[in-house]
C-alpha cells in the first residue's frame, strides 16, 4: 500500500529537483549583464519606446480563446469522421453518430455566432466611435441650451 505512495514520492522530488537543478544551472550558464543596457527589458538594438507593462484589448484574448475552442473542435471532429463510416456499418449507431457530430457543430457555431454578433471578433472598436458620437450629441445639445 505504502509503496504507491512511495512512487509518487520519488517521481514527485525527482520533479522538483529536475526543475531546481535547471534553474541552478541556468544562473551559472546564462550572462550577466551589470550594465544599464543590459538590463533594459527589450534589448535590440532598438531603443525601448515606453514602459514593458501595459495592458492588453480584452479583444485579443477572447479571439485567442475562440481560436482555441475551434482547434480543439477540429481535434475531436477528426476521429469522429474516421470512425463514422464504420458506425454507419453497424445498424442504428451511424445516424446516431452523425446527429451528435452536427449538434456538435451547431453549438460550437451558436456559439461563434453570438461571439460575431456581440462584436468581440472585431479588431476595431465600435463602441469608441459610437461614445465619439454621443458626446458630440451632447455637446450639441448643451450648446443648443446655452445659447437658448
Amino acid at each position: 500500500m505504502y509503496f504507491h505512495y512511495a512512487n509518487i514520492l520519488v517521481f514527485l522530488l525527482a520533479g522538483m529537483g529536475f526543475v531546481f537543478l535547471n534553474m541552478v544551472l541556468g544562473s551559472l550558464v546564462r550572462p550577466q549583464r551589470k550594465t544599464a543596457e543590459g538590463l533594459e527589458a527589450y534589448e535590440c538594438g532598438e531603443t525601448a519606446i515606453g514602459e514593458g507593462w501595459f495592458r492588453f484589448d480584452i479583444r485579443y484574448y477572447t479571439v485567442a480563446l475562440v481560436y482555441i475552442v475551434f482547434a480543439v473542435e477540429i481535434a475531436f471532429l477528426f476521429p469522429w469522421a474516421r470512425v463514422l463510416k464504420q458506425a454507419y456499418a453497424e445498424e442504428g449507431l451511424g445516424a446516431a453518430a452523425l446527429v451528435e457530430g452536427v449538434m456538435f457543430v451547431a453549438i460550437l457555431l451558436l456559439g461563434l455566432a453570438y461571439v460575431w454578433v456581440k462584436g468581440d471578433l472585431n479588431w476595431v472598436k465600435t463602441y469608441q466611435l459610437e461614445r465619439e458620437q454621443r458626446l458630440a450629441a451632447q455637446r450639441r445639445q448643451a450648446g443648443v441650451k446655452e445659447a437658448a
